[in-house]
Order: structure tokens, then C-alpha cells, then sequence
């Protein structure tokens, strides 16, 4: 019968994705013919999370007396090998696979008992389910990693990325400290703000999710380890987890306990749903950074033009000497995408039936992910645009002598209407509220000049 099935667009490129040596057996074989769906792999950072927590179960297990010296050995020594990311072309199974990530765990059992066997001087008989696996399902395994990558990858890159890019927006705003320009509500102009208030409002949303990601991580730090197929912990000691994560604990600058509820830690992923939703926060914030940035260096001629940002490269093809916001607008895809990122894991989250999530891969990936591009976005903010950036002192000077806005100090002398009045006449003959201010009040100047410094009017105290 002639196929007639579409045919898919060759990503492929001129080397071949295979390995050069095979180490996977054939559990992961038949997943690579399953799973075809897509070209993503479970990223660097969980097979980080697999070797490690693998190296720690053998060392787990060889302390409980249940795995022999030799093997235990080799075992660490080859889940190492995998943590430190030098067997990644043995993991080459679809992102979407199985749900609970069964086939990514056979794939590394596999893996590690090859390497184990080549690597032992004396010959070993290592079994991928028996020795590597031992006291381990995927379903607690997985889970796991998705906690252990994402509280690692907090600790280690988000939170100092965030920390940098609220430093530097600090010293920033001390650079124009003095400098008062036009705030704006609504896109229209409102009371005057100097750009270091602006700065720091900036600053403490940084702050702000920073906090937030520094409590989830007590919750990520709690492992499904020992809970195996359910959640009863069948077939695993008693003592594994605790030592398990004592094991973790010795070896990472993080804290690690057993899951209060093993339960709970298979059967739903809501803590990984959690983190998530303030990921999108971090993003929305970042977003807001972002757009507030592209409006005030907006211009040169027709925009705001109050900030003149780094010339990175050109910004046309056709109009010569356009340059464009790049990195902020980079920044805008990427929290765009960490956005929908908190939609595909908060769905994954909802699939978490009976006793077991069945979307594992997708959210570890996904996490991963959102993690990552907030990482590197709040380094690109803070290097290449905030250091950069400078103040047009002028036009910020010359927009806010001409602000009719300003006419709101002399509210509580003159009433409201009498300042509009002021307000209106300032603007449409392109006065300053001063020069107005003196024809139409009996305040005098001396008084006006004290009452409308906008100095002085970006502070209540």
C-alpha cells in the first residue's frame, strides 16, 4: 500500500544526533521508536537532578547494607558521570512520553548500568532495574528531579540574577538622584517624580519576586524520594529517603528533607504549579521593566526621548541610523513565553489522577524552561541596558517646567476649578503654570516658585 502520511520538514543537520556509542539498552529503545512527536530532550539541568539523585540512592542504598561496596561504587561513579553532563547524547527520548517520565528513568538505569560495567575494574553484573533502581520508581524519581532541578536552579541562577539586576538598578537610580522629570498616569502627564523614585519602583518589584522565590524553595526542597509506585513507599527501607536527602543535603548548598506527604508528592504537582504562577509574576514584572524602558528612550524626535539606551546594533535594513530597544524587546518575548509557560504547567498540574501526575516530562521541561529565561533576561536587563543607559537631563528639565500638572500645589489655596483654569491657559498658550499662575492669582512670586519647585513636590514630608 503506498504511504501517503505527510512529510515532516528535516531537522536534522549535516552530523548525525546518534551516538557514537550506545549505552542504553532496550527499554529506551523502544521509547525513542514511540515517541516521536517532538525534537525536545529532557534539558541539561534535569539530567543534572538524575545523575545526582541517582548517585545518591547507590550511596543511600550501600549505607543500609542493601548494595555491595563494588556496585555502589560504580553506580556513583557513573550517575556522576551523567550529572556532570558527559553522557547527554544517551538521552535522547521525546519530552513527550510516557507521564510519569517512565522511559527517561529506564533510560538513565540503563545508561548507568552500561557505564558501570565498563567502568568497574573487575566485570559486574549490574542490573538497570534491581541495582540502579533499587528503592526507586519512577514516580518518585521523577518527581524529584523536577524538584531538585528547579530548587537548584533557583538558588544558583535566578535568585543572584535577580539580586544583580536589583543592584544595578540601585546604583542607577543614585547616578539621578537630583534629576525630577514628568511621572505619568494613564500615559498622560501627572506629578512630578524624580528618576530615582521611578528607579526604585523598578527595583522593588525585583525585590518583590525575589522574596517569593527564596520561600519556594523550602517547599521544593522537600523530595518524593521513597514514596515509589503510590506513595506507600513499597519495596524501599524505611530510612531510604532520610538518608537519601541527607545525602543530597551534604553535597548541594540546600537543605533537603523527605515529602511531609508522599502522597500528596506524587500524586499532584502543586508545589512545581506554585512556583510557576510567581515565575509569571517575575515575568510580568520584568515586563513591565521592559515596556516602561522602550516608552521613556522612545524617540529620538517624536517620543519621549528621557533615556538614551545603548547602541547595540542597527535597528533597520532600510532606514539608516534607526536604532531600536533590542534587549528589552528580547526580554518582552521571553517573559511572553514564560506567560504561556505558567498555562502549559498549570494544565499539566491538573493532570495529576488518582495517585500519580501523568505529565511529569512536560513540566520539568517546561519549569526548566521558565527558569532559565528569566535567568538570563534580568542579566541582559541589568548588563546591556541599565548600565548603559543615560538621562536626557534637558528634555526631562524642559517637560517638567512646562508640565500644567504641576498646578495641583496650589489646589488647596485656590480650589480646584481655579487651578484647572490655570492648568488649561498653561497648556494651550505654552506657558509655564508659573508665568500663569502669577497673572491670574494673588500668590506672590516668591510663594509660587517655593509652592511649584518640583522638587519639592516629589516628597510629601
Amino acid at each position: 500500500m503506498q504511504d501517503n502520511r505527510p512529510q515532516k520538514f528535516d531537522n536534522e543537520t549535516s552530523e548525525s544526533s546518534s551516538p557514537s556509542n550506545i549505552f542504553y539498552g532496550v527499554e529506551t529503545t523502544k521509547a525513542l521508536n514511540n515517541f516521536t512527536l517532538s525534537d525536545l530532550k529532557m534539558p541539561r539541568p534535569f539530567l543534572w537532578a538524575l545523575g545526582t539523585l541517582k548517585s545518591s540512592c547507590a550511596q543511600a542504598n550501600h549505607e543500609l547494607q542493601l548494595l555491595n561496596a563494588d556496585k555502589a561504587t560504580a553506580i556513583t561513579l557513573a550517575a556522576d558521570e551523567i550529572a556532570t553532563g558527559s553522557h547527554d547524547d544517551q538521552f535522547l527520548v521525546d519530552v513527550f512520553q510516557t507521564g510519569s517520565g517512565t522511559s527517561t528513568n529506564m533510560n538513565a538505569n540503563e545508561v548507568i548500568a552500561s557505564l558501570s560495567k565498563r567502568n568497574s575494574k573487575n566485570p559486574l553484573d549490574i542490573h538497570p532495574n534491581d541495582d540502579v533502581n533499587m528503592g526507586q520508581s519512577s514516580n518518585d524519581v521523577i518527581p524529584s528531579c523536577i524538584h531538585l532541578s528547579a530548587a537548584k536552579l533557583i538558588a544558583d541562577e535566578l535568585l543572584p540574577a535577580l539580586q544583580y539586576l536589583a543592584d544595578t538598578l540601585d546604583q542607577k537610580a543614585n547616578e539621578y538622584h537630583d534629576t525630577i522629570k514628568t511621572g505619568r498616569t494613564h500615559l498622560m502627564d501627572a506629578m512630578p517624580i524624580s528618576f530615582a523614585q521611578e528607579i526604585s519602583g523598578w527595583s522593588e518589584q525585583v525585590r518583590y519576586v525575589y522574596a517569593q522565590l527564596e520561600q519556594h524553595l523550602t517547599n521544593l526542597c522537600k523530595l518524593a524520594i521513597g514514596g515509589t509506585a503510590v506513595g506507600t513507599g513499597v519495596n524501599t527501607h524505611p530510612e531510604f529517603a532520610s538518608i537519601v536527602t541527607r545525602i543530597l543535603t551534604d553535597k548541594l548548598n540546600l537543605t533537603f528533607t523527605p515529602a511531609d506527604n508522599h502522597f500528596r508528592a506524587i500524586s499532584a504537582q502543586d508545589t512545581a504549579v506554585s512556583v510557576s504562577g510567581t515565575l509569571k509574576t517575575t515575568a510580568v514584572s520584568l515586563s513591565k521593566i521592559s515596556n516602561d524602558i522602550r516608552w521613556l528612550s522612545s524617540g529620538p524626535l517624536n517620543g519621549l526621548h528621557e533615556l538614551h539606551l545603548p547602541e547595540l546594533q542597527k535597528g533597520s535594513s532600510i532606514m539608516p541610523g534607526k536604532v531600536n530597544p533590542v534587549i528589552p524587546e528580547a526580554v518582552l518575548m521571553a517573559c511572553t513565553k514564560v506567560i504561556g509557560n505558567d498555562t502549559t504547567i498549570t494544565l499539566a498540574g491538573q493532570s495529576g489522577n488518582f495517585q500519580l501526575n501523568t505529565m511529569l516530562p512536560l513540566i520539568a521541561h517546561t519549569l526548566i524552561e521558565s527558569i532559565q529565561l528569566l535567568s538570563s533576561s534580568s542579566i541582559a536587563l541589568a548588563d546591556k541596558v541599565i548600565k548603559g543607559m543615560t538621562v536626557n537631563k534637558t528634555k526631562i528639565a524642559q517637560s517638567v517646567a512646562k508640565n500644567p500638572i504641576l498646578v495641583t500645589a496650589l489646589v488647596h489655596l485656590i480650589g480646584y476649578d481655579k487651578s484647572a483654569e490655570i492648568a488649561k491657559k498653561a497648556y494651550s498658550e505654552n506657558k509655564t503654570v508659573l508665568d500663569v499662575a502669577k497673572e491670574l492669582t494673588e500668590i506672590s512670586e516668591t510663594e509660587l516658585i517655593k509652592l511649584l519647585d518640583p522638587k519639592r513636590l516629589t516628597s510629601n514630608r
